[in-house]
């Protein structure tokens, strides 16, 4: 993997949903690349359209006008989506969560187990493994979470408000676990966020108002 690869570009891209004097436009021409290896922060209030950049990054939702622009070198296995809040089955334990994903894409279930016991550990999660998602708090199902894309070796993960519901401390060990799968993968990584503070820990930061997406140096 060359670390200037491009893994995503939007170019002018924009989402609107309905039609007429209804019509909401979520994203105005969003210019936006992604390469490998990238540390990115969206950054802006609820509202202002960062779940619905992460979507069309992530091709849950095409763009009505521009571009989004995805390397045939990402697969279908090559995005992790890490989303804010409860996205852990009930029925399932932790390592079947975090297993799930390999064992749909026929990963036999005692690799799959493998795999996910080892994203656990990687994300300070190992002792959860045996539990269900009500015996959990929400820091460390969000935890599990990470993990859960970490055992699937993305080339890039998005993150939509993972640490929105939480406090400090316990959000601070959230982007802790996202960064480490992300070093430990060599993935890009783009999370959005309201708190400056998780914004700050990344490399790169962009400001999104009312569906626009800011240059760094046209931060309003």
């Amino acid at each position: 993997m060359s670390s200037d690869e491009t893994l995503v570009v939007c170019r002018d891209a924009a989402l609107t949903f309905g039609q007429g004097p209804q019509a909401v436009v979520a994203v105005h021409g969003a210019d936006l690349e992604i390469g490998a290896g990238d540390r990115l922060a969206v950054v802006g209030p609820s509202g202002s359209g960062k779940s619905s950049l992460l979507h069309l990054l992530a091709g849950l939702e095409q763009p009505t006008s521009g571009t989004v622009t995805r390397a045939t070198s990402l697969g279908p296995y090559g995005i992790g989506l890490v989303f804010q809040g409860d996205s852990l089955i009930p029925a399932l334990s932790v390592a079947e969560n975090t297993a799930l994903p390999l064992v749909l894409a026929d990963r036999s279930e005692a690799r799959a187990r493998d795999a996910a016991l080892a994203a656990l550990a990687l994300v300070d999660a190992a002792d959860l493994a045996d539990r269900l998602p009500e015996e959990i708090s929400g820091g460390q199902a969000q935890r599990v979470a990470a993990a859960r894309v970490l055992a699937q070796e993305p080339r890039l993960i998005l993150a939509d408000e993972p640490t929105g519901r939480l406090d400090h401390a316990t959000g601070a060990r959230v982007l802790d676990a996202l960064l480490t799968a992300a070093d430990h993968t060599g993935a890009a990584l783009v999370v959005t966020t309201h708190d400056p503070v998780i914004a700050a820990r990344l490399t790169v930061r962009r400001t999104m108002r009312d569906g626009r997406l800011f240059a760094p140096e046209e931060v309003p």
